[in-house]
Parts: structure tokens; C-alpha cells; sequence
């Protein structure tokens, strides 16, 4: 599909790092065009215990290997005490809407017979991403049928007055050398309202082969298709992106053998490839992704030519 170049890893988080909150990591790093100069990269920044909270770096837009700002305190802290989001938060998504600048995430919490538990809760900023606040203390997508443990969405697209959403839904655990690993596949549910998201959703991807979990689905319209990257992990311990096609975002042919991305020979990415977030620029694509143990070191961009019809490339960040 794409032919990616790699630009190297742009944030190296410890290295780079603005206080406690930001020790290691940068999860799920998700893009957004502030202005025809600056791309902002929300992500989950982890401290030394592994809990992560939300903030951002600024890149150059004309070179995204530079770093021209970063947070200096969360955008997004950690939930109250008992709350779903109280041991962190990875990045779903962030998406322009009338009411202001939407930020889903995941939130995690830690219970006594299970691994965590992984909802879904969202977060609107007024003054241009600087600063979200919680809509509510609960999750806005919560425990369902068939979604016990996660639901944890990843794309939400606002699309004439509705919202379409494409999450990720677990409901056991898979053992693994005695240590237990998440399940979870992909669905998508469109509503009218983020207050009143329907239990009843459709399937979009299921495992296949050794695979266990496949998620992080992230939601483009380009050249007039849905195209969904994400991310899925197998038995034997590959964790590694692959690649949906889609004419209706509800039937999707997979074909991960056009990623056109490869693990390095060494260094931060050589190991793993997961979490890759598009942001169409002009005429080049920009991929964010994290490499190694989920994104321990940070994140990297790679960049690649995107040949469509003009105004025919929709990605929303």
C-alpha cells in the first residue's frame, strides 16, 4: 500500500523527560495538525511505578524529527481514587468537534483477581489542547456482554451530527508461560450521542491463527476507503501492526502483507513495531509508532509518498 521510510525515534522519553510523570514511554502516540507549522503528538507518559498520564509533544510540521515543545504537566491526569482511570491512561483518540477538542482514552485500573481492567472515559479541551476535562468520573464505554474486562476505543470519527467508534472489547485472559495476557478483538458502534453509546455493536476483526488480541484500531478515509491500522499479538510473542480494508468501516478485509513497514536490525524499534497513528500532510503520509516493549524509549515517525486524488485523503487524528 505504502512504501514507509523511517525517520528514526523522535521522542526519547527518558532522555527528554520534564518531570516525575515522565520517566519512560510514550504510548499510543496519536497526531493532530495544531497549524501549517506545528503537529502536536498526545501520548501516555509513564512514571517509575508504570503509571502513565497524558501529554504532548510538539513537532515541526515541515520536519517531524524536530521537537520544538512539550508538556510541562499532564494535559490529563490520573482519575480520582476508586475511580476506572486511577492507574493511568493510554491515548484513544483526539478529534475536533463543535463542542471543543475531543480526548478518548483508556483508562486502567488495578483489581484483586484479574490483570487490570480497561475502560474507555473522555476528556474536552476549550483552549486548544493545552488542558482537558473529564466529562464525567465514568466511562463513557463500559462493561457490556462480551466486553467484561476492556473497551477501549481508538478511532471515533464525527461524521454529519454522529459519531462512529472503533474499539477494542475483551472478556478473558490468555496464559502464556503462567503469566497472563489480555484477549480482545475489534468492533464498531455508531451513535448519535457520546451520552447514550448503544451495548449493541458489530464485529470487525476477530484473531486468526496463533493470534490472541488484536486492537488499537485506528480509522482512516483515504482514496474513498476505510483503511484500519492496528495492532495484534500471537502466542509465540510477535506484536506487530497489520493492515483492514473497508468500503463501509463495517467489513473489512485484512491485508497486513501491504504494511510496507519492517523491524529495524537494531536499536529501539528492532524488536517490535505496534500502536502506528497516520496524519496525512500535503503530499506525504506521517506514521507515528512505538518500538520496543510498547514504547519504552518514546516514539518514531516514518513517512511515506501518499498518492490520491486531491481532497481524496481523510484522516481524522
Amino acid at each position: 500500500m505504502f512504501a514507509w521510510q523511517k525517520k528514526g525515534l523522535v521522542f526519547d522519553t527518558a532522555r527528554r523527560s520534564v518531570g516525575a510523570w515522565m520517566r519512560h514511554s510514550a504510548l499510543t502516540p496519536t497526531p493532530v495538525a495544531l497549524d501549517d507549522e506545528r503537529i502536536r503528538v498526545y501520548a501516555g507518559f509513564r512514571d517509575l511505578e508504570g503509571v502513565s498520564r497524558i501529554g504532548y509533544v510538539d513537532l515541526r510540521a515541515d520536519d517531524p524529527t524536530v521537537v520544538i515543545g512539550v508538556s510541562r504537566e499532564p494535559v490529563l491526569d490520573v482519575g480520582r481514587g476508586g475511580c476506572f482511570d486511577d492507574n493511568g491512561m493510554i491515548l484513544g483518540d483526539v478529534v475536533r468537534a463543535p463542542s471543543g477538542l475531543h480526548l478518548f482514552y483508556v483508562g486502567f485500573q488495578r483489581v484483586a483477581r484479574a490483570k487490570f481492567l480497561a475502560f474507555t472515559g473522555l476528556a474536552v479541551s476549550r483552549d486548544g489542547g493545552e488542558h482537558f476535562r473529564r466529562v464525567q468520573e465514568t466511562p463513557i464505554l463500559d462493561r457490556a456482554p462480551g466486553r467484561s474486562t476492556i473497551a477501549a476505543v481508538h478511532s471515533a470519527h464525527y461524521e454529519q451530527g454522529r459519531w462512529r467508534l472503533w474499539y477494542a472489547v475483551g472478556d478473558d485472559w490468555e496464559q502464556i508461560d503462567g503469566r497472563p495476557f489480555p484477549r480482545y478483538h475489534i468492533r464498531h458502534a455508531e451513535a448519535a450521542s457520546l451520552d447514550a453509546i448503544p451495548r449493541a455493536d458489530h464485529v470487525c476483526l476477530l484473531p486468526r491463527g496463533s493470534e490472541y488480541r488484536i486492537g488499537r484500531p485506528r480509522v482512516y478515509r483515504l482514496d474513498g476507503r476505510y483503511v484500519m491500522y492496528f495492532t495484534r499479538g500471537n502466542r509465540t510473542g510477535e506484536y506487530f501492526p497489520g493492515v483492514a480494508m473497508s468500503e463501509d468501516g463495517l467489513a473489512w478485509e485484512r491485508r497486513d502483507e501491504s504494511l510496507g513497514l519492517s523491524l529495524s536490525g537494531s536499536g529501539w524499534d528492532s524488536r517490535t513495531i505496534c500502536y502506528p497513528a497516520l496524519l496525512p500532510q500535503r503530499d506525504r503520509l506521517l506514521m507515528f509508532y512505538n518500538g520496543n516493549d510498547m514504547g519504552v524509549d518514546g516514539f518514531g515517525v516514518a513517512e511515506a509518498r501518499l498518492h490520491v486524488r486531491a481532497g481524496a485523503a481523510h484522516a481524522q487524528a
